[in-house]
């Protein structure tokens, strides 16, 4: 089989690993960035030139506005037959709006969640893709050069938009394990009794039902750090949770784990929580009990 041609708009963490996995398998890969020490060609009009149709270009760039910008030129350069890929951490209603956007000009959309981060290169990328099956089956070759070795780690999720649908509650379910291994974390180091935690999260990476890749890296920080004394407990959120929950209140699908680990990243942020003061105010007004008031 001869390799594909494939486009690459934003070559970061992400994208620039996936370049190089990509033509490790045998494929041609132009790549664009803004960086010029990485970039293939000095801009889109150039990436577009160097590929013969039909093309394929996917897209990784941050979420938003600058995902717009990309896709809106990128419907000025390409030709009818032509598709784009959006591998970005994009919300799922955008998909929709750029496949129509796209489609009015002859342009195939396919979204694609791409989970895998810094281990990409070497372990492979999980993805979750969105669209219609003939651009879908277009991609193929590049999908089998992305994914894990094995029979897992691809899926056609189903129409335009249910990649990074699927990549949102992945992520969403990232947010709620990750939870739960530090309420563990966290009680374990709280009790006298207990004097090696690192050993205890290290004892259950084989054979209990809670091992996973989270916990082999939650083991793998405590090696680094035991107790953790070099980090500040201030957790940011990518927005991928904060959508999960939108989601489940649009559906009225309940997700309790979910939204309670959101919180506590909101949490984290509060140096003095304004809730605990009202709670402490409530508690001497009804029953007389001590406040603590700032030196």
């Amino acid at each position: 089989m001869t390799g594909m041609q494939l486009g690459l708009v934003g070559l970061g963490k992400m994208g620039g690993n996936m370049r190089e996995r990509i033509r490790r398998a045998g494929h041609t890969v132009v790549g664009y960035d803004r960086n010029p020490e990485v970039t293939d060609v000095k801009d889109l009009a150039e990436l577009v030139d160097r590929l013969q149709a039909p093309r394929v270009v996917w897209v990784m760039v941050p979420a938003g506005e600058v995902t717009q910008s990309v896709v809106d030129e990128l419907g000025g350069l390409l030709e009818p037959g032509d598709v784009v890929v959006d591998g970005g951490n994009s919300r799922w209603t955008d998909d929709e709006k750029h496949a129509a956007e796209l489609g009015a000009k002859g342009i195939g959309f396919v979204d694609a969640g791409v989970s895998g981060g810094v281990w990409g290169l070497q372990n492979g990328y999980a993805l979750m893709v969105g669209g219609d099956k003939e651009h879908v089956e277009r991609l193929q070759p590049i999908f089998d050069a992305l994914k894990p070795d094995g029979p897992y780690g691809y899926v056609h999720a189903g129409a335009v938009g249910a990649g990074h649908f699927s990549k949102m509650v992945h992520n969403g379910i990232e947010y709620a394990m990750m939870q739960a291994y530090a309420e563990g974390w966290e009680l374990l180091e709280k009790v006298d009794s207990v004097t090696d935690v690192r050993e205890v999260f290290r004892s259950w990476q084989d054979g209990t039902v809670i091992r996973s890749w989270l916990l082999d890296l939650a083991v793998n920080a405590l090696d680094d750090d035991e107790h953790l004394d070099r980090l500040k407990g201030f957790a940011e959120d990518s927005g991928e949770g904060r959508w999960t929950v939108e989601a489940a209140i649009d559906n009225a699908v309940p997700l309790p784990a979910i939204t309670a680990s959101l919180f506590a990243r909101f949490a984290s942020r509060q140096d003095d929580s304004p809730q605990m003061k009202m709670v402490a105010a409530l508690r001497n007004q009804f029953g007389g009990h001590a406040v603590e008031s700032k030196k």
